[in-house]
């Protein structure tokens, strides 16, 4: 009775990214939202919800609302499930316009965690070294950051299923092939697979170029009603299912730590909701902390058996003119970093058809994933550009 009709994106703001110094995480967010409600068509006066994913910055929070000279709203909070908030968000903005709790919800994630005189590693160090109990295992074994817990879980998915170096690398360069297509991307010199092994280890079996960027910047998208969405001055990006899963793994005998993501659910449940299967995908926006979070997604997904995406990444298909279009703006690991945003702002893009020369013909549904965490959350959301009948 209560759900009006459908929501949909009807704009998408991205500030500069990459080494941009002297501006904060606010200050990125402000931007983002003020590009996304211009796109949109809109104005700040017609925003009535506002949710944040404040990233590692102390600086982003509800002030944020206060800064924007945003009053009466009917929706403000902050969410925080690390990599797959953006999803969370957009679902919970979804929610928000299909039961009238808002009209307009802005999502925005931004972050500025470079410094100009750091290395780019710094930003993430703050790791495991307050742990007790067993996790204090993990920190007195080596397991001091991200980079070591995902070789772990990397390591584990490749002497399971054979997966080779090779296979990781041709992720990497498949998705430079689509960032050399986008004028946003940090990174859009080619990259060869011999490119690829010459890169220094970070943690076996993670070379460097096996890892995402790190970025400043900030991105939002407005949510409205599908309804409205169409008048409005862009082209929508009808929201036609969503999911989320939070396996709970330990790293303990019997685990499928490393082997089976949250993917495996959220994707099963957003795919129920949005009234399709894997095969009616026609491109994925998969987040890519690292080349192994894009295998192990894609298996999970159903887009190939267990096992079998390295051969895929090797073939070619998720390249551009590949069977498989996937990470079509050049993911974290070649474009920009900024979370989900990553992937969800290159999924309203091509659901839209406003990708220019990586726009991918078919796009009647987009898939986004977002990963939280060491494999811990996990969301999905499908978009297109049709409204869900």
């Amino acid at each position: 009775g209560v759900l009006m009709g459908g929501a949909a994106i009807a704009g998408v703001g991205l500030t500069e990214v990459g080494k941009v110094y002297g501006r904060t995480a606010a200050e990125f967010a402000d931007d983002a939202v003020r590009l996304a409600v211009a796109d949109a068509g809109l104005r700040l006066r017609d925003v009535d919800g506002l949710l944040i994913n404040p990233g590692k910055s102390p600086d982003l929070g509800l002030s944020l609302a206060k800064r924007l000279g945003l009053r009466d709203l009917t929706l403000l909070s902050e969410v925080q499930s690390y990599g797959a908030s953006v999803n969370i968000m957009v679902a919970q903005a979804a929610m928000a316009v299909r039961t009238g709790a808002a009209t307009t919800v802005v999502c925005v994630f931004a972050d500025a965690p470079l410094q100009q005189n750091a290395r780019s590693g710094d930003a993430y160090m703050a790791s495991s070294l307050g742990a007790t109990g067993f996790r204090s295992a993990e920190t007195a074994g080596g397991l001091t950051t991200v980079n070591h817990r995902y070789a772990l879980a990397a390591s584990r998915y490749m002497a399971h299923y054979g997966v080779t170096n090779d296979h990781l690398g041709a992720v990497a360069v498949s998705q430079r092939k689509w960032a050399a297509l986008n004028p946003a991307a940090q990174f859009r010199t080619p990259l060869t697979l011999e490119d690829y092994h010459r890169s220094r280890w970070v943690v076996k079996p993670l070379h460097l170029f096996d890892c995402c960027l790190v970025s400043n910047g900030g991105a939002a998208v407005v949510v409205t009603t599908a309804e409205r969405a169409a008048d409005l001055r862009r082209p929508p990006a009808h929201v036609w299912g969503w999911g989320q899963a939070h396996p709970g793994h330990t790293l303990e005998r019997d685990s499928m730590f490393g082997l089976v993501t949250g993917a495996a659910a959220s994707g099963a449940a957003a795919m129920k909701m949005a009234g399709i299967t894997p095969s009616d995908v026609d491109v994925r926006e998969i987040y890519d902390c690292y080349t192994y979070t894009v295998l192990v997604t894609l298996e999970d997904y159903g887009f190939c058996a267990k096992g079998e995406a390295g051969e895929l990444a090797a073939s070619g298909a998720l390249a551009p003119g590949g069977a498989l279009p996937t990470n079509t703006g050049g993911g974290q690991l070649s474009s920009f970093y900024l979370w989900g945003m990553t992937p969800f702002h290159e999924a309203v893009l091509q659901a839209r058809g406003t990708a220019g020369e990586r726009q991918v013909p078919r796009h009647d549904t987009v898939l986004v994933s977002g990963n939280g965490g060491i494999l811990d959350h996990h969301s999905t959301m499908i978009l297109s550009p049709h409204p869900r009948t």
